[in-house]
């Protein structure tokens, strides 16, 4: 086991604690779920005992080792896409659209300007701060309109994620500033602050074309998900996967704007900026917060 990390008496530092055991166990299963292993084969992989596995992921997710092994293979995805359908379509169904458009975050949006945008931040107070999260250390990025960028870093990485997230709007003015930013960052990882009562307010600072990818991605219901064609097609751009997948690749707000969600057309889990393994950790996680609701 690693030592711990974070302080013990708070859920999201225990999450956090546990996700660097998590790590080596979804790595590992990322390189071996088409044999489908033991829970004892993974363990072993992770280091700690079958038992000690079992209670963590629970902990963690809400599902044995097995369970997010299955939630989060190939096969499983594509039965998640298979038994959907139009997840886009359904989500207006439901009545998620409208300007004030939620998703299970209970999120509420906005954008900034083109002209923001083309001025690469200029003008613009960016605070930031590295937080726990049951996915590594989180970089929440905040503006006095809300949440402009949520990015992940796996311990000694912290650097290089502000350096990338940085590039995104290099004539900001940027501050650390995690008194700031903590609230956000406790918000978006508990379930029980998601309430339509009180939205989480992001805004989005991209191009026109990528915030509608983005607004789009936005609609993916919890425990769904979608095809970069069905992306695409729902912004009426049905021979542009190529564009459509690099806007989704630019998406600066990990998790609240679930890029995740979009998998391959045979279900595949292409890769993600923070890492394949963070994806099918989120993947994974997801499903225990459907299978616990």
């Amino acid at each position: 086991m690693l030592a711990p990390l974070f302080d013990q008496s708070h859920p999201l530092d225990i999450a956090a604690a546990d996700y660097e055991v998590v790590r080596r166990a979804v790595g590992f299963v990322n390189r071996s779920f088409r044999d489908q292993p033991e829970v004892e084969t993974i363990a072993r992989a992770a280091g700690v005992t079958p038992r000690a596995l079992t209670e963590l992921f629970r902990r963690w997710c809400g599902l044995t080792p097995k369970d997010f092994l299955q939630a989060v293979t190939l096969d499983a995805a594509r039965r998640v896409l298979t038994e959907s359908g139009n997840v886009l379509d359904a989500a207006y169904e439901v009545g998620l659209s409208g300007p004030g458009r939620l998703h299970d975050l209970f999120v509420v949006h906005e954008s900034m300007s083109p002209g923001e945008w083309k001025a690469g931040g200029a003008g613009l107070v960016i605070r930031w701060g590295f937080h726990p999260s049951p996915f590594g250390l989180a970089l929440a990025m905040v503006t006095p309109r809300g949440l402009c960028g949520l990015a992940f870093a796996d311990e000694g990485e912290e650097e290089a994620a502000l350096v990338d997230m940085r590039r995104r709007w290099p004539n900001a003015t940027y501050l650390e500033d995690p008194i700031v930013t903590a609230p956000y960052a406790a918000r978006i990882f508990d379930r029980g602050t998601w309430r339509p009562d009180d939205p989480l307010r992001i805004v989005f600072i991209g191009t026109d074309f990528e915030v509608q990818v983005w607004e789009t991605l936005m609609r993916i219901p919890l425990g769904k998900a979608t095809t970069y064609s069905s992306i695409a097609n729902c912004v009426e751009r049905p021979k542009a996967a190529r564009a459509v997948g690099a806007a989704i690749g630019r998406n600066p707000m990990s998790f609240v704007v679930p890029c995740h969600r979009v998998l391959g057309k045979n279900g595949d889990l292409t890769g993600y900026h923070w890492g394949l393994t963070r994806k099918r950790a989120i993947l994974g996680w997801e499903a225990g917060q459907v299978a616990g609701s």
